[in-house]
């Protein structure tokens, strides 16, 4: 009992082939019945009919001489194989002494004052010269008969009627033996399709165990649980999605696993970025309020440092601010129609006041016609000026940072420096937050700059990228034509 669907399966096939049986027997009865009555009436009326027409003819030559009459209605039973009665229209039933009787001579007769009312019909009917038909003489005769009529003629009048009477026991008899046959086969039948249901209920009940076993392996956290049913039907279509589901949830179990290691990687990096800065701060206003420090040019240098560490703290809780700002499903882009040209002009006149102090250059390759997307000016601006920031960075004085816009199924802005570069250990991770290098022109940096330029990027629609040259690095970034599907949540 512990598959139940199986034993409802089983049970609910073998209910069937049971009903389909009585069913199937019920009308055999009725028809092989209704179909041996009828071949053993036709039988009858055949052998009435020849009985009357040769009494006719008895009749007919009744003034000849002859013999023969008392002879043929002594074996007329044997004859005819029934019980087969005579009547006149007075209903005196006889089986011999016909010419005498037909002349209102004595004759051996048998008189029945009182017969059942549709007997009576049935003589009737033969009288008025019909074939009949029926089962009302059962009651005189002890038994379920069927009476078959036929008229006997003389002179075109008929003077007498045949009944032949035979037992129904035989007709039923046969439909015994027949239903018996049938219950022997409804019974092989049953047995060899129980068989079969059985299997058929295997069949369809195993894939739906596997499946609930894959479902509780699922259930307790296996999500590299598989069905592995290869079936065409229904059953087979479920299982592979059960597998997709896995194989999804598997997925979201990394994505979970990945998103919980950068949240703790987050709280510990945030946590280291804070600490320098507040440590700094707390050691030197702790020297400064002990008066450890006194002399006004170390109280000014201590000072400094203070403002310093204060703008970096500044600059992180900012950048965090803006990178939650941004990740925020919440937070809409201002998008307006602009011209990327007019961005990265904008973009470059501002980088040009840190780049100047490394007496860098910063040379621009645009096209002349206009480039006409659907953005946020000032976001797009920040994000080049994160680039720019970055390329003057990791560049030695007298370098050239390249910045170019390039139209082709897209727009492509590309900002190439020529400095440092970034390794290949470096490179996958340099969009993650608080990923920094340890190169000293770094040490002043949050880690949040890039992930800042990827997500505004990201709500563009867009894509960003970063390549190892030779020498320096090119950042890439990618608008699409159609910038109207602005990623606004």
């Amino acid at each position: 009992m512990k598959n139940k669907i199986f034993i409802k399966l089983l049970a609910t096939f073998g209910a069937v082939i049971i009903l389909f049986s009585v069913i199937m027997g019920s009308v055999f009865i009725t028809t092989f019945r209704k179909h041996n009555i009828d071949i053993n009436r036709k039988s009858m009326e055949d052998k009435a009919v020849s009985i009357a027409d040769t009494l006719s003819s008895f009749q007919a030559n009744q003034g000849k001489k002859g013999g023969g009459y008392g002879a043929y209605l002594r074996f007329l039973d044997d004859l005819a194989m029934a019980e087969v009665w005579i009547v006149d229209r007075d209903l005196n039933i006889f089986t011999q002494g016909l010419k005498r009787h037909f002349n209102n001579e004595a004759s051996q007769t048998k008189n029945y004052d009182q017969l059942p009312e549709n007997a009576e019909k049935i003589v009737d009917k033969v009288f008025s010269g019909e074939i009949t038909y029926g089962e009302e003489f059962s009651s005189l005769i002890g038994d379920s008969t069927i009476t078959v009529g036929a008229p006997i003629w003389n002179n075109r009048k008929v003077v007498g009627a045949v009944l032949i009477h035979s037992p129904v026991s035989g007709i039923d008899e046969s439909v015994k033996q027949g239903l018996t046959a049938v219950l022997i086969g409804c019974a092989a039948a049953l047995f060899v399709a129980g068989i079969a249901a059985a299997w058929m209920s295997y069949r369809f009940t195993r894939p739906l165990s596997l499946m609930k076993e894959t479902a509780v392996l699922l259930s307790e956290g296996d999500y590299s649980a598989k069905n592995n049913i290869d079936l065409k039907d229904e059953i087979g279509q479920l299982a592979k999605t059960m597998d997709i589901l896995s194989d999804r949830l598997k997925i979201a179990e990394e994505e979970q696993e990945n998103l919980n290691k950068m949240r703790n990687d987050f709280i510990t990096n945030i946590s280291h970025e804070l600490r320098t800065p507040i440590a700094v701060l707390r050691g030197s206003v702790e020297l400064l309020s002990d008066k450890t420090v006194s002399d006004p040019q170390e109280v000014e240098e201590y000072l400094n440092q203070m403002l310093s560490e204060s703008k970096h703290l500044e600059r992180l809780v900012n950048d965090l601010l803006e990178l939650s700002r941004l990740q925020d499903i919440g937070f809409h882009l201002r998008t307006e129609s602009l011209n990327l040209c007019d961005v990265i002009k904008d973009s470059v006149r501002a980088g040009r006041r840190q780049a100047d102090s490394k007496q860098i250059e910063i040379v621009t390759e645009l096209p002349e016609q206009e480039c006409s997307v659907t953005g946020d000016y000032d976001r797009l601006r920040q994000s080049l000026l994160i680039l720019l920031d970055n390329a003057v960075k990791f560049s030695s004085i007298h370098d050239r940072i390249e910045v170019s816009l390039l139209c082709k199924e897209g727009f492509y802005i590309t900002v190439r420096d020529y400095g440092s570069g970034i390794s290949d250990e470096d490179l996958p991770y340099i969009f993650d937050r608080f990923h920094k290098s340890s190169d000293k022109e770094n040490q002043g940096g949050t880690g949040l700059g890039l992930a800042i330029a990827s997500e505004i990027i990201k709500r563009h629609n867009g894509s960003i990228s970063a390549e190892r040259m030779e020498q320096g690095t090119t950042f890439t970034i990618f608008l699409p034509d159609n910038t109207a599907n602005i990623i606004n949540q």
